[in-house]
């Protein structure tokens, strides 16, 4: 089953995420593995970074992929060790493409390659993702176009997903 699991900062979407994978696969079966996409870029990115570490079970396979998720996921769909997976997050994902579009990395292209990788998926997974959509306009044109480009790669995953949750205040609310 793939899962979509959309939140505020701090709403516990990440939590959720791994509730699934185990709640959902027996240990003795494989392994979970984690891809993640953020990058301790200041100080308070890598106390982040440190605390889920930390909150994470330290048998969990950790895949760094700041850019390169599609590839990721591939490998680990391949992978007969692991059972289930879960990307976090897709909005740090976005960011990191829009950081490197001037050096020729396409958001629209990978944004496709991602959507088509997670449709052939075979594996369980678990995409985390920021629900950026649901305030204000943003003021200036990358904000702005920050939160198009999530919330059409929301839309699109969306319909590959068979759940999609959205997570308030800890709590799972079912979208589909």
């Amino acid at each position: 089953m793939k899962h979509l699991v959309l939140g505020g900062v701090k709403s516990g979407k990440s939590r959720h995420a791994e509730h699934l994978a185990k709640s959902s696969i027996n240990s003795a079966f494989g392994d979970i593995a984690v891809v993640v996409t953020a990058e301790p870029l200041d100080d308070e990115m890598h106390q982040r970074i440190e605390r889920h570490k930390e909150q994470r079970p330290s048998d969990w396979q950790v895949i760094e992929a700041p850019v390169l998720l599609s590839t990721a996921l591939r490998e680990l769909d391949a992978d007969t060790g692991i059972s289930f997976i879960i990307v976090d997050c897709l909005t740090l994902w976005i960011t990191n493409l829009l950081m490197q579009e001037e050096s020729g990395t396409s958001v629209a292209d990978s944004v496709d390659e991602l959507v088509e990788t997670v449709a052939g998926l075979k594996k369980p997974l678990a995409l985390v993702s920021n629900e950026t959509n649901m305030g204000l306009i943003g003021m200036d044109a990358l904000t702005r176009r920050f939160c198009d480009e999530v919330g059409r790669l929301h839309q699109r995953l969306a319909q590959h997903c068979e759940s999609v949750e959205l997570v308030v205040a800890g709590i799972p609310v079912i979208v589909k």
